[in-house]
Parts: C-alpha cells; structure tokens; sequence
C-alpha cells in the first residue's frame, strides 16, 4: 500500500512540474518600471523623451505588435525585431508639451505576444505655461492688423432675432489703422471700437445679425471684404456664419397639434459594398401626417457626389411625399456616409438628417 501511494504521488509531481513547464514555456514581459514623472517641464522646451526598460523573462521569442497612446501628443517607438528569451529590450516616448498647459498622465499601452498581452504604461508631469506672445493670441494677420480669427459665429438664431458677435483685433504696426467694411450685406451691421486703432493698441470688431432680413435657413455663412485705411485686400476675407431657423416659440398646444409633421417611412439607406464608379439610386418616403401643409424650405448634401430632389417642396395634410436621391461613387474609395439635410416648417423636429451609407471599393 505505501509503494502505491509513493508512486501516485511521483506521478501527480511529474504532472505538476509539466504544468508548470506549460504554463512558462511562452514569452513574458517584465518592465523595470512601469510609471515616469517629467516633474515640471516647461512648454517652451519642447519634446521631451523617457525610455522605458523591459526584459523578456519568458522562454520564447518576445514579439511587440503595436504600441498605442491615448492621444498625438504621445509618440511611442518600439523595437521590430523579436526579443529573445532573458533579453532586453526599450520603449522610448516622446511627449510634446505645446498647447497642452497644466497637469497631464497619458497612457501608453503595449500589445505582444506575452502571456499578458497588454501591459499598460504612464507618463506623469506638469506643465508650464509659455508666455503668450501677440501672434498666439491673435494668429491671423491682415496687413499689419492681427486678428484673433478670420471667423465669426453667431451660432443658432430664430427668424426675427438680432444677435452679436465680438472679435478681438490688434495693430501690430506702427502706423495707425482704420478698420472699416464698406461692403457688408444689409443684414449685417458693423461696429469697430476703436474707430482708428493706434499702434499696438488693441480693438475689437463687433457685428449685428438680423436674422429677419435673411431670406435663408439653416447653416449659412457669408465671407466680407476687410478695409484697411481705405484699401480693400483681396485677401482680407471675414466669414461670419450662422444657423437660422423658423420661431416656433409663441405656437399654442392647439397650434402645435395642428402643425405639419413629416414621417419619413426610414431614415437611413445602406447600399453595402459597389465597385468605385456605379451610381446608386435610391428613393426616401414621408408622408405629412399633421393638420397643415408641409413645406421643405431648404435641403442640402454633405458632397457634390450626392444629389436630391424632393417630390415637391409643399406637402399638403395627408399626402406622401418623397426624396430622390442619386450617389455617384466616381473618386470614392472605402466607408461613405453621406447626408441629406432637409429643413422644413414641422415644428417638432426642423431639422431632418438622410443617410446614405455604404463601402466602395
């Protein structure tokens, strides 16, 4: 009896031992350490560099695949070769502290062929904040005027509104400059505090939308010749943008109900996979299930490559309508998604979104 049990147990250690032979006979990384603080790093320094240290304590060939990092400003470098077993082996990354002031952690994750896969690396610091200088708080420069943009947006605005929008400027010239735009649309009004602006002196330009003198809906923008000291610059373009549409404010329950309302039978068309040049047509239905005529005031394409054309643009109460809509793959390669925006008087929803998606190869 005791030869037996002696020899189940010389079996069960051999079993033991192949199990865990087994279990380290793969590739294994083990990092000297897995975190690094830069501490305070000043933004005007530039790209700073940590290499991080491992060893393939494995006892198989140790194969990094990828490295990935949480954002662009984090830029990993790995060895291509295989590591072999109780070899060394780095990582080096770079961190680019521009733009980024203040307190930062980044991950860095590194995928292998080791018995855990993925193994997670940090980088940790602080940074200080460069002094700005007049190009970074106004970076667009029209003959010696510098702008904080060359944008205005006065965002989402109802039909009979008036909005404002401000825009910081800067002489940077010697010379005094006097701001003017002579030509602007009647819906756009123009202020410009100062009126001449001294050398290095600092102003603003501040315009007045009135939405109600706009005969347009939805995302529009406009672009505006910028005067300076009497001389236009072809260059010297302003675009001011906005997003009007229909006041649905002062409507009653009783209005509300009684408003048009479009239903579209689907919202979305998935082609699936074409070859790079056929032309896909494809035909959405609504149908006006409110009280009152439907009207589609505007509609528009994410790209050239796909047209639309409505049934018509009225809809009366209870009768169906529909979008033809055409897309031309020529010059089109891989995932699309197109849009359709249609812009109507349905108060509920002004705003509708067709998709047409799909694979071009």
């Amino acid at each position: 009896m005791k030869q037996l049990h002696l020899i189940l147990f010389i079996v069960l250690l051999a079993a033991g031992n192949t199990g865990i032979n087994a279990q380290f006979s793969e590739p294994a990384i083990s990092f000297e350490k897995m975190n690094h603080n830069f501490g305070v790093l000043k933004e005007a320094d530039g790209i700073v560099e940590h290499i991080f240290t491992f060893t393939n304590t494995g006892s198989k060939a140790l194969l990094i695949k990828t490295v990935r990092s949480t954002c662009g400003c984090t830029v990993p470098d790995w060895p291509q070769e295989p590591i072999k077993p109780m070899e060394k082996g780095t990582i080096k990354v770079s961190f680019n502290p521009l733009n980024r002031p203040g307190a930062f952690r980044k991950g860095i994750t590194v995928v292998s062929n080791a018995r855990e896969p993925n193994t997670t690396l940090y980088i940790v610091g602080l940074v200080k904040a460069k002094a700005k200088t007049v190009a970074d708080e106004y970076p667009m420069q029209m003959d010696g005027v510098r702008f904080k943009s060359n944008h205005m947006a006065v965002t989402r605005i109802k039909v009979g509104e008036i909005k404002t929008d401000t825009l910081k400027i800067y002489n940077n010239a010697d010379i005094s400059k006097a701001i003017t735009i002579p030509d602007a649309p009647e819906h756009l009004r123009f202020e410009f505090h100062p009126s001449k602006l001294m050398p290095k002196q600092k102003g603003e330009i501040i315009v007045h939308y009135d939405a109600g003198k706009v005969s347009d809906w939805g995302f529009v923008m406009e672009k505006v010749f910028i005067h300076i000291n009497g001389l236009k610059y072809v260059n010297n373009l302003l675009a001011i943008s906005a997003t009007i549409e229909e006041n649905f404010d002062n409507l009653s329950a009783q209005q509300m109900n009684n408003a048009p309302k479009m239903d579209f039978e689907e919202e979305a068309f998935n082609f699936g996979t074409i070859t790079k040049g056929e032309i896909i047509k494809y035909v959405f239905k609504f149908k006006n299930t409110g009280k009152e005529t439907l009207v589609i005031r505007k509609m528009n394409s994410t790209c050239g490559c796909t047209v639309s054309e409505p049934s018509a643009y009225t809809i009366p109460p209870g009768e169906n309508g529909h979008i033809n809509v055409t897309f031309n793959s020529t010059g089109k390669i891989g995932k699309q998604f197109q849009t359709i925006t249609l812009i109507t008087n349905d108060p509920r929803k002004t705003t509708k979104l067709l998709r047409v998606i799909g694979t071009v190869k």
